[in-house]
């Protein structure tokens, strides 16, 4: 393995720190089902999540965003199976907004029944390790291995306090679009890798061995599609969105606001596993990329206007973001990959908020549905405040993470792809951001549309409803985040930028204009097929 571009953890720190930021979740969960008091379980979830956060303050603190390459790289290899995790520009953003939504997904399990369920606590802190572990991954097998071990704490999740009649028909359908997906990644892994074995190399999944390859790829188009696709299920982009509304209608909050990350997972693949590995084919098929981003943005505007619950709404209105997320990843070079990155970040932030508002809504009046909702803002100031920051975020307003990634998205856009697509992009994302406004209207500041006013703080039952301090610190959390990043883009502007240029160290012919199209890399790759 070339070990060049390459900051071993050593190096850096005294111990292993991106092992211990997957394990800190994952044995907690282990010790979480095995302690007889469910008081006790919560405080410990708690603390494990505050340290995991901890921790992943202090790797963005030593992390080194002028240094090319990988960081805190580990590598093990025991009987032919490798272990190998490191972080550069793409995934370090995305491993610590993990630990924040973890964290806060806990707290809002505080404010409901749930926080007596053992399992329940164990499956956020669960799924909080197995997300972590995949975004840290530099192993193609591995970060399959964990979209796989995924599934476990979302099926348990939604069978257990999920909503609705219909849990198990949508456990269903959830596996039956993942299993998919998962295959056809797990296919496209596969014949990369022999592709990479082609002149006799041992065979490897590692993603520096995938990247250096000069061989040249057969069969480069079909294994580009089988892991498009096969993330595409994951984003979602249309039209292999339909297990989303569906999971959204009658999942948990509390497993929604990681899953919103999670979900993140197959834009930042996209970006890890196909940009620089098959750069010739996806240049070839951005096209048909950017016809499906395109219809994704309007297709969700349309569904989302037609929704009278107001998680499917939020679950449409993430489809439509989905398509300018891929959009950007498809402009080729750094200001659209910037956006996508600095994007994902912004509207998980801000889906999140958006969703423990709708969750700490239900809680207090039994419905998602809008047309049952409105007044809302007088016994819940802080819901209303978190849900509006929460949606000018999406819309791109200044001060909030979506005024510079917007507008670094329309300017990549604009350079490989004209003005037409840009001017679409933008009329989509208004719209977008003026339903989840309009939703806000209708469900603060509205007159209430039922015979019965809303709970009020000293009316709803106590073991149900969200506390007025719980409120206050996810909305403090989430628009301190949101306000914070918006006015200070800059450092992690910079820490993205870090991983663009070590993808062109890593291609000797990648050097020159630090905003050159991406494409300009060695074909390695021309498909032979």
């Amino acid at each position: 393995m070339n070990t060049a571009n390459i900051i071993f953890w050593s190096d850096v720190t005294t111990f292993p720190l991106l092992t211990v930021l997957t394990l800190i979740p994952l044995v907690t969960a282990i010790v979480v089902l095995l302690l007889p008091s469910s008081k006790m379980a919560l405080h410990l979830g708690l603390t494990s999540a505050v340290t995991t956060a901890l921790h992943a303050v202090y790797m963005i603190a030593i992390f080194d965003p002028d240094r090319e390459g990988v960081q805190l790289f580990e590598y093990v290899q025991k009987f032919n199976l490798t272990y190998s995790v490191g972080i550069d520009g793409t995934n370090i953003l995305f491993v610590a907004l993990t630990t924040i939504l973890s964290f806060l997904a806990l707290v809002y399990l505080l404010t409901t029944r749930r926080a007596k369920d053992k399992i329940q606590v164990a499956c956020v802190l669960g799924y909080e390790g197995i997300l972590i572990g995949a975004f840290v991954a530099m192993n193609a097998m591995q970060f399959w291995f964990w979209c796989v071990m995924e599934l476990i704490p979302i099926v348990l999740m939604t069978i257990r306090a999920g909503s609705g009649q219909k849990r198990r028909w949508v456990v269903g359908l959830l596996l039956q679009h993942w299993g998919s997906g998962l295959l056809m990644t797990f296919t496209g892994f596969m014949l990369l890798a022999f592709g990479v074995m082609g002149s006799g190399d041992t065979l490897t999944f590692e993603w520096l061995a995938l990247v250096n390859n000069e061989n040249v790829l057969e069969f480069a188009t079909l294994i580009f599609f089988l892991l498009f696709f096969g993330f595409a299920i994951r984003m979602p982009l249309f039209p292999f969105h339909g297990w989303l509304p569906v999971l959204a209608e009658h999942g948990t909050v509390a497993s929604a606001t990681i899953f919103i990350v999670g979900l993140k997972l197959g834009i930042y693949a996209v970006i890890r596993f196909i940009l620089p590995i098959l750069s010739d084919v996806a240049q070839q098929w951005s096209w048909f990329v950017l016809i499906l981003g395109l219809i994704s943005i309007f297709y969700g505007i349309v569904l989302a206007l037609m929704q009278i619950n107001i998680r499917r709404l939020l679950a449409f209105s993430v489809i439509g973001h989905t398509g300018m997320l891929i959009i950007g990843v498809f402009d080729f070079n750094l200001y659209g990959l910037e956006s996508s990155i600095l994007l994902s970040i912004g509207f998980g932030l801000a889906a999140a908020g958006i969703a423990f508002s709708i969750g700490m809504i239900y809680k207090r009046t039994h419905t998602a549905y809008i047309p049952r909702l409105g007044g809302m803002f007088e016994t819940s100031a802080a819901l209303a405040f978190l849900f509006v920051i929460s949606a000018l975020s999406t819309m791109g307003m200044p001060g909030t993470p979506g005024f510079d990634g917007v507008h670094l998205l329309i300017d990549g856009t604009i350079k490989n792809h004209g003005w037409i697509l840009s001017i679409a992009i933008l009329v989509g994302n208004v719209l977008t951001a003026a339903l989840l406004l309009r939703a806000f209207q209708q469900i603060f500041i509205a007159a209430p549309k039922r015979l019965q006013p809303p709970y009020t703080h000293s009316s709803r039952p106590s073991s149900d409803g969200p506390s007025p301090r719980n409120e206050g610190v996810t909305a403090i959390v989430i628009c301190s985040l949101l306000i914070g990043i918006g006015f200070y883009t800059s450092p992690w502007l910079q820490m993205i930028d870090q991983n663009v240029s070590s993808i062109r160290k890593l291609h000797p012919a990648g050097h020159g204009n630090e905003h050159a199209a991406l494409t300009i890399v060695p074909n390695h790759n021309k498909d032979n097929n």
